[in-house]
């Protein structure tokens, strides 16, 4: 199970692997998220989403700094 407290791993993040990150309960979520632009920034790799550790880091900062 992946989770922040751990060290993210060097390699692009697939929705599935924010699913398991965050116990979402689907890859829906994820998709519903990029829609309405609240998530993590991603990018596409051919009909892939990926996702960059550090654009994870930074969003899941900027969501702890808004709920403070």
């Amino acid at each position: 199970m992946l989770t922040l407290a751990s060290e993210l791993p060097n390699r692009f993040l697939t929705p599935e692997d924010l699913v398991e990150m965050f116990e979402l309960p689907s890859v829906e979520t994820v998709y519903q998220w990029r829609r309405k632009r609240t998530g993590p920034r991603g990018f596409r790799v051919g009909r892939h989403l990926r996702f960059d550790p550090s654009d994870i880091r930074a969003w899941v900062d900027s969501q702890l700094g808004e709920a403070a």
